[in-house]
């Protein structure tokens, strides 16, 4: 299965503007096409997939459907509106930016947990290129039309993020992440005891067949799917139930630390998207239950933190290497797991 983000703009003959297209996979099983779509859209609940069908906005095989349609295997949906995609409207706005380092042709930004890197749907505003186009004249365009974007960082990972400010900056740059040439290391608090100090997982990952908001490893038969991922990891500390590694990247796929994690076993901790929010390894206690929810509370995401970026300087050609601290919520949740593990072992 298809689906895209339109980079164009254009109107059909009706007046409407495509915001996404599907191509539903052969092996579908009959599914109402509300419950369908909000597993493929960003952002989407059943109540908005519901009022885009009332008022004639879903096509199936281009005829408007009702929310109770069954998607059949093969049909071609496509969400079509009044209005173009917002995420091609880009307005800059004035946030405050965390910028590590800066000089003519590149900077280096420390991204928040909670904020998002790059308009998308649902989120149309309030992002790091908002903020960056606010604070930034004519920064180049990536590949997918992304102003100053080398590559990007998931909206509740925090760390540290390259922007570009030239476009041979912006070549150089990300020749050097799809060459592999790039340095990031993430730190990482990850469900259970890992059986290895370190090891590297390889798996080729790509869209889950059945969560499209979720990737998966695909390996045996279906090796074949995906893009090949390689993500190398060391343990840091071991915490009881949960523990701290470090992660290094060899590439760059989209949820890649947290797609690899949970494929070996060990899913980040209080990862919602990736069943980490459940009390995956413990006891059954529930003054332990009551541990794990204040860890939660502490952290309200994904455990992981992009720490140390390093690349090849586009024009000086010196290699150039940035360092962060663990943002305040994860340490906290690091501490209490310490205290935890203390006391266990007292």
């Amino acid at each position: 299965m298809d689906d895209h983000t339109p980079q164009m703009t254009e109107q059909n003959e009706d007046g409407l503007y495509e915001h996404h297209a599907f191509d539903v996979d052969k092996g579908q099983a009959p599914l109402r096409i509300d419950k369908y779509l909000v597993n493929f859209i960003e952002n989407a609940t059943r109540n908005k997939v519901q009022a885009a069908a009332k008022e004639g906005n879903i096509y199936v095989n281009d005829v408007p459907v009702k929310s109770n349609y069954k998607v059949k295997p093969l049909d071609r949906i496509r969400v079509l509106f009044e209005h173009p995609p917002f995420e091609n409207l880009l307005v800059g706005e004035n946030m405050p930016l965390d910028i590590v380092y800066e000089d003519e042709v590149l900077l280096v930004v420390n991204k928040p947990a909670g904020l998002v890197v790059h308009p998308g749907h649902g989120n149309y505003s309030g992002t790091l290129i908002n903020g960056l186009i606010y604070h930034f004249d004519n920064l180049p365009k990536n590949s997918s039309d992304r102003p100053g974007l080398v590559h990007r960082i998931d909206k509740d990972t925090s760390g540290l993020l390259v922007v570009a400010k030239t476009e041979q900056a912006m070549a150089h740059l990300s020749k050097q992440f799809k060459d592999k040439t790039s340095e990031r290391e993430y730190v990482a608090i990850v469900w259970g005891n890992m059986d290895d100090d370190e090891g590297t997982i390889e798996g080729n990952i790509g869209r889950h067949p059945k969560n499209r908001l979720q990737n998966t490893v695909y390996f045996g038969d279906d090796e074949d799917k995906g893009k090949p991922a390689v993500t190398h990891y060391k343990v840091l500390e071991r915490l009881t139930y949960v523990t701290l590694v470090s992660c290094k990247l060899e590439t760059g796929r989209t949820h890649q630390i947290r797609v690899h994690m949970k494929h070996i076993g060990h899913t980040l901790f209080n990862d919602e998207r990736y069943g980490g929010e459940r009390i995956l390894k413990g006891t059954t206690f529930t003054k332990y239950k009551q541990f794990v929810e204040n860890c939660f509370k502490v952290l309200p995401r994904q455990a992981l933190h992009a720490k140390t970026l390093g690349f090849v300087h586009p024009t000086t050609g010196k290699a150039m290497s940035f360092d962060t601290t663990i943002p305040d919520d994860m340490q906290q949740c690091i501490e209490k797991w310490r205290g935890y593990s203390k006391h266990l072992d007292e």
